[in-house]
């Protein structure tokens, strides 16, 4: 029955091996949604307060909202709507979508569209690049491909939240003006406008119904291309037509002519693929790559399509890193086993309890729809060190009742029988430290759980096997002549007399701990301070950076910079990168503004010298000598946590209604935290002196002339606000037609003396006998938090600088410097960071009760869970002390390492107590002399198991591989304070069992109680 239960084990495990998805880290995903929203030539303030303000008064009444943020810009508005991940969210979208249908009444009625939700968040990093170029064709045509051919096409796979546009060149009519030829002609901006519009029409012109067929009639009023706008007649001046030629300039052009992407030096369009918060990356890109030769057949071979990054790339290589981890782990435990017992079939027995823990963990994973990725793969490689330990016990045991002259199936019943209750308080008291981790919230609560799951599962597993495949094989394998055959071997000769002298040695040491007791008492004491002296010594940190083989840029230039110089700054920027001998591509946009980006693609980890903050600070001091333009670098995280993308990584957010106390709060944060040592590429989202030229209409000399405002600001919406008059509808897509004045009339403020409106009389006024303009300054974006204005603090840490004594200086600085009418808060990662810090603390404390609850439920005592428990002291120094050494922040997996210790050490003591109290019931030995004789029982038995856990967390330590950075420090942790609670419970164990159940007994003899 054994055999046909283990090979289901097996069989199951491997096919759900074959079908678990590869995935770089568990689902974290906040459902994220993002509402965009546009009115053609408003400008931020306007933008703010009739299109978001509006928006977020709905947003704020639909649950489950965690937090709202939105940035107006020139024309357009971004709302980023983040809910808890308790919610749906295919059932959020709907609700917003509810939402949006509520505010519509309230929002401006020349909206070309009404506002869009994507179930996206634009913090996010893309999954994956794409880029199309080609040395012939006018890039309006490859937009065209790009957009109609690849865009929405892979916008329909089942996961992908959107494709956004880098660089993009819709085609459009675009129509220059001279003012001046306007002028002399008598014609008004606005009449031109007209004159398109009816000029350029697409109507339903009905059927002609007849007695035998019927005719659907078609009118050629549609006009599709810049030579068919040329000859449309705008008016007629004394009896001769104006021709829209006669006025100005009409080309074929593009919607957006200041926005510009490169590839490699290449101008080009790229599309950038986000996909849905909790879907597979892998499975996307897969899909996403798999529609490349239907994208082939239709683009034609002037057109090159080209991926710039596969995030796919990266997190395969990742998880191949880590499952050779799991296999280097599994040959050192392997081996560690054989050292000790020194037989070919003895190591056979306990190392099969290895593949089949591992593979029965693979099928419960696939029963709670785990991935195959990072943290569980490491769960596994933690666990291989453990696993054996129930195995080690019960054939430890089962070999010394042999040694006594039983035969293999006596000794294997009466072995495994001794032992079970031993191996039961292992396996469930380790499981136990992992209950507080399941009902954890948030981000954390997230990765860890299916970390928790995974190592629990395979635990339980190995204790079940440990029980029955273990001593089954012990009665069918093993012979007392065959215990020790392979004792001749000079290596494990060696290793034995090595091992013998050990023994000697904790023989004498421990009689003498035992004899000054109250000396190790004070040694345990001074471990325990050192600790939490420790815990504060050592730097806090939140996630670790990944090297992904991707380096992201923000650059700014000066607020108001012309587009032609923004891209001549940002080329000399991207040069500076491409020359670097890491880097393998470069694409780099600029957008409408005094923003753009520029991502780097490296070269594989293996095949260059530099990390990527290694990189980082090698280009850093070289863009800053570019002057007229700012960089700002960082390395992707692997978790973006929060809705907000920003410059550098961490954002402290500043908010009130108190616009005045809120700008002037933040000018003097700005300079307060750039002083702040270790802080780099600090700035901030408030941008308020971006040039604006303010026309301010004389209303009682326009309405004396018949002129209207709204005549007045049509009229400089068709000179200056890249209107679009009218529409072209072609077989595939639709066009703009776009109405502006020539690029020499829209330069300076002189210009608008240029622009007529025409008065009820019929003349033309000047706009400068109609309004004054004056030259101002404002903001270039407005942003909200929730439904107030708030500024946003951004900055980077250098590198081995930790975030916890940062996130402190800047809110022990905000609480002596802003006045009460500004709140602030930190946002995205360092408020996770926050939040996590105080969560991971009470964690601990409550994963100690839970085992000290087990612990005192299975012995059926107040008193020895307090002893098998005295352990921690020593692993948490160790832990603290090794990441402390190896300069490592105590993150959250360094965090998961200290409570994996509390699991892990309390066995030796388990194994030393079960023997001395079961001496003490059956021997009637004091317990001196009992716990003595167990600590030399089981020294054999605890030292294998601790160094197969060892070894279990010795090639995370080691860290090699892509995502080493995250394994290495729940490597350094678990083996720094396996290493420090093994030299020093064996002595402190014993002592402290000594005075515990001595004041026990005085407690008995006093009280009655047992």
């Amino acid at each position: 029955m054994t055999t046909l239960v283990m090979l289901g084990i097996l069989l199951f495990g491997i096919l759900a091996y074959r079908q678990l998805p590869v995935s770089d880290l568990p689902n974290v995903d906040f459902p994220t949604i993002q509402v965009s929203a546009s009115l053609p030539g408003a400008n931020p303030d306007t933008m703010a307060a009739s299109v978001a303000t509006p928006l977020e008064q709905q947003f704020s009444t639909i649950a489950g909202l965690d937090s709202m943020n939105s940035t107006s810009s020139l024309g357009s508005t971004s709302i980023t709507l983040q809910f808890n991940l308790s919610r749906n969210i295919d059932a959020a979208a709907q609700d917003v979508q509810a939402a949006i249908s509520s505010a519509l009444r309230k929002l401006p009625n020349d909206m070309p569209s009404p506002p869009s939700l994507r179930k996206v968040n634009p913090a996010d990093s893309p999954i994956i690049y794409l880029a199309l170029t080609s040395p012939t064709l006018p890039l309006s045509d490859v937009d065209e491909y790009a957009q109609k051919v690849v865009a929405q096409r892979i916008s329909m796979i089942n996961g992908v939240a959107q494709v956004s546009v880098f660089g993009s060149q819709k085609y459009a009519v675009r129509i220059q003006v001279d003012p001046k030829a306007l002028a002399s002609r008598n014609l008004g901006i606005d009449e031109v406008a007209t004159a398109i519009q009816k000029g350029n029409v697409n109507l339903p012109t009905g059927v002609l119904y007849g007695d035998y067929k019927n005719y659907t009639v078609k009118a050629n009023g549609q006009l599709m291309n810049a030579s068919d706008y040329r000859p449309l007649i705008v008016a007629y001046r004394n009896g001769s037509p104006v021709y829209l030629s006669e006025l100005g300039r009409v080309m074929d052009s593009v919607e957006n002519n200041k926005i510009a992407s490169w590839f490699n030096g290449t101008r080009g369009i790229v599309l950038a693929v986000q996909r849905q918060p909790g879907t597979n990356t892998i499975a996307v890109i897969d899909k996403v790559k798999d529609l490349f030769p239907s994208f082939q057949a239709i683009i034609p071979p002037s057109v090159k399509l080209e991926v710039v990054f596969d995030r796919s790339q990266t997190i395969r290589k990742s998880v191949e890193d880590v499952q050779l981890t799991l296999i280097i782990t599994i040959v050192l435990v392997i081996a560690v086993i054989f050292l000790f017992l020194r037989n070919v079939f003895a190591t056979l027995i306990a190392s099969l309890a290895l593949p089949m823990s591992i593979v029965g963990t693979f099928a419960a994973m696939s029963l709670l729809n785990f991935n195959l990725d990072n943290l569980s793969l490491m769960a596994l490689t933690l666990a291989v060190g453990f696993v054996v330990d129930d195995a080690i016990v019960v054939l430890e045991n089962i070999i010394r009742h042999m040694e006594m002259g039983k035969g293999p199936l006596e000794a294997a019943v009466v072995g495994s029988r001794e032992i079970a209750f031993t191996v039961l308080s292992m396996t469930l008291s380790l499981v136990a430290v992992f209950i507080p981790i399941l009902f954890m919230g948030g981000v954390v609560g997230r990765l860890f759980n299916e970390f928790a799951m995974t190592m629990a599962v395979s635990i339980l597993i190995s204790g079940f096997i440990s029980l029955s495949l273990t001593p089954m094989l012990c009665s069918r394998l093993l012979r007392v002549q065959n215990i020790h055959a392979d004792e001749k071997n000079g290596l494990l000769a060696a290793f034995e007399v090595g091992f013998n002298y050990l023994y000697e040695a904790y023989h004498w040491t421990l009689k003498a701990c035992l004899r000054f007791r109250k000396t190790t008492m004070a040694v345990f004491a001074v471990l325990l301070a050192l600790t939490v002296l420790m815990f504060g010594m050592v730097s806090k940190g939140f996630i670790p950076t990944e090297d992904t083989n991707q380096l992201f840029t923000s650059t700014e230039g000066p607020q108001g910079i012309a587009f032609p110089q923004m891209v001549a700054h940002q080329q000399q920027l991207v040069a500076i990168i491409r020359k670097n001998p890491n880097v393998q591509s470069v694409m780099s946009s600029v957008d409408n503004g005094n923003t753009g980006r520029i991502f780097a693609t490296l070269k594989p980890l293996e095949e260059r010298k530099e990390t990527v903050t290694q990189i980082i600070q090698t280009l850093r001091p070289q863009l800053a000598q570019v002057p007229g333009i700012r960089a700002f670098m960082q390395a992707p995280p692997t978790i973006r946590l929060g809705g907000q993308l920003s410059k550098s990584l961490y954002q402290f957010t500043l908010q009130s209604p108190d616009l005045p106390a809120l700008y002037q709060s933040t000018d003097t944060m700005l300079e307060k935290i750039k002083k702040l040592d270790d802080l780099q590429d600090v700035t901030t989202d408030l941008q308020m002196t971006s040039p604006q030229l303010t026309v301010d209409i004389d209303r009682n000399k326009a309405s004396s002339l018949g002129i209207t405002a709204e005549q007045i600001e049509l009229a400089l919406s068709n000179a200056y606000g890249t209107r679009q008059v009218s529409t072209i509808y072609a077989a595939n897509n639709d066009y703009q037609v776009i109405l502006e004045l020539l690029p020499e009339y829209q330069q300076s403020l002189e210009d608008l003396s240029t622009i007529y409106v025409r008065s009820a009389n019929g003349s033309l006024v000047p706009m400068n006998a109609l309004a004054t303009m004056k030259r101002s300054v404002g903001p270039l974006s407005v942003s909200h938090l929730g439904q107030f204005p708030s500024t946003t603090i951004s900055f980077n840490l250098r590198p081995g600088v930790s975030l916890g004594q940062k996130v402190s200086d800047i809110e022990k600085m905000a609480r002596e410097t802003l006045p009460s009418a500004v709140r602030s808060s930190f946002q995205g990662s360092a408020q996770e960071f926050q939040s996590s810090l105080t969560g991971m603390g009470f964690l601990l404390i409550i994963a100690v009760l839970v085992i000290y609850l087990v612990l005192g439920i299975l012995y059926e005592s107040f008193i020895h869970p307090i002893t098998i428990l005295s352990g921690l002291p020593p692993a948490g120094l160790g832990a603290l002390l090794t990441l402390y050494l190896f300069h490592r922040d105590l993150d959250i997996y360094g965090f998961l390492g200290l409570i994996l210790l509390i699991g892990i050490v309390k066995k030796n003591a388990i194994m030393m107590i079960d023997f001395a109290l079961d001496a003490q019931r059956k021997g009637h030995k004091p317990a001196e002399e009992a716990i003595y004789e167990a600590c030399l029982v089981r020294f054999r038995p605890i030292m294998m198991t601790t160094l197969a856990a060892l070894m279990g967390a010795l090639p995370l330590a080691i860290g090699l591989g892509a995502g080493s950075e995250s394994r290495r420090t729940l490597g350094l942790a678990v083996f720094g304070g396996l290493l420090v609670s093994q030299l020093l419970t064996l002595y402190i164990t014993p002592v402290l069992y000594i005075y515990l159940d001595a004041f026990k007994t005085s407690l008995t003899r006093k009280t009655g109680f047992q």
